[in-house]
């Protein structure tokens, strides 16, 4: 099965609702600009890479909306998109870089805002393909800088970093996807990811859909996991990552980088170059996104304390360097010091 979670789609965007997965495959048209920030805000389409792409896709959806022959009424009308965009998710260096790479186009185009139409529709249907393309070369270095030793390997993984998180193939469950195909994968341990379950959810289901043997464990079994050793290697995905190597990435991810290196088992962050803040030099730097506290105290209509409580929901963690063994990119796998030699 073929997973495409956010397409382009002659005049309109498809997205895979991912709000409804495990249970529903459900298919969303998005005809407005307006509606792409929405279904971002509210993760009908999450996971770094396809954010930015569902972005990039937004701003071409806003340049179809306009009636002008006017350039500068139309950038206009772009850049205020691009503003909405921008207060969806905060942490997900991937949608900044998006948007900038869209408006530039837009900006240094020559030609008429038809032309200029086209130009972005362009642009963003080359991204996603550069993206998947991408995600490919990430799963093959990841797949060669993996233990040597057992031949088959039990991996885990944590939230969803796969083909859903990105255009179609994945970061982290790309790395997992690379091994199953070369026959070097005995089963990868997916852990639940609370409060929104995307690791049960989705990755669960990319799994089953895709035939990757796999096993479902709470996020609190991570360390009992390790400690029984079940576990040759952890490989996560990124939101954003500063220039020294601390990454940013799902709530959870610093717990299981610290059991990692107590058990001395390789933490690998993958992700592309897109999700690297050369801005910043470190992660206290990264805005962390808090989100809706409901997501926490209950699942769906299930309620799971009692009202009432104080309730703290921050969506990332920051994974310090020094517990990461590596940060595997479309242009190889480098120690979190190493990293600076790729900066453009």
């Amino acid at each position: 099965m073929t997973i495409l979670p956010v397409v382009w789609a002659y005049d309109h965007v498809r997205l895979i609702d991912q709000n409804r997965l495990p249970l529903e495959l459900t298919y969303v048209e998005i005809r407005r600009a307006l509606d792409m920030v929405m279904a971002i805000q509210t993760m009908m389409v999450r996971g770094a890479p396809a954010i930015g792409i569902a972005a990039a896709f937004a701003i071409a959806l806003a340049a179809q909306e306009v009636d002008t022959d006017d350039r500068q009424a139309f950038l206009e009308h772009l850049e205020s998109v691009a503003d909405a965009l921008r207060q969806t998710r905060p942490t997900a260096i991937n949608l900044f870089w998006a948007i900038d790479y869209m408006l530039n186009t837009a900006r240094q185009t020559i030609g008429s805002v038809t032309f200029l139409k086209e130009k972005l529709v362009e642009t963003a249907q080359g991204l996603a393909i550069d993206e998947y393309n991408t995600c490919v070369r990430i799963g093959e270095h990841g797949l060669a800088c993996l233990p040597l030793e057992p031949q088959r390997l039990t991996l885990m993984t944590y939230c969803n970093a796969g083909a859903l998180a990105t255009v179609g193939y994945g970061t982290a469950l790309g790395v997992v996807r690379a091994a199953h195909a070369a026959q070097r994968l005995l089963q990868v341990y997916v852990c639940e990811t609370r409060p929104r379950l995307q690791g049960a959810r989705l990755t669960a289901w990319e799994c089953v859909q895709e035939g990757i043997p796999a096993t479902l464990i709470t996020d609190n079994m991570a360390g009992y996991c390790m400690a029984k050793g079940l576990i040759n290697a952890v490989v996560v995905g990124a939101d954003r990552i500063a220039r020294n190597g601390d990454t940013a990435n799902k709530i959870g991810t610093y717990s299981l980088a610290v059991l990692a290196h107590v058990h001395q088992i390789p933490f690998y962050v993958a992700a592309p170059l897109s999700s690297v803040d050369w801005t910043l030099a470190d992660g206290s730097q990264i805005p962390i996104e808090e989100r809706d506290i409901e997501e926490v105290y209950r699942i769906g209509d299930q309620w799971l304390t009692v009202p009432g409580i104080e309730v703290f929901n921050p969506a990332f963690d920051v994974t310090p360097a020094c517990y990461i063994t590596g940060i595997i990119t479309e242009r190889g796998v480098l120690s979190p010091d190493q990293l600076y030699q790729l900066q453009p």
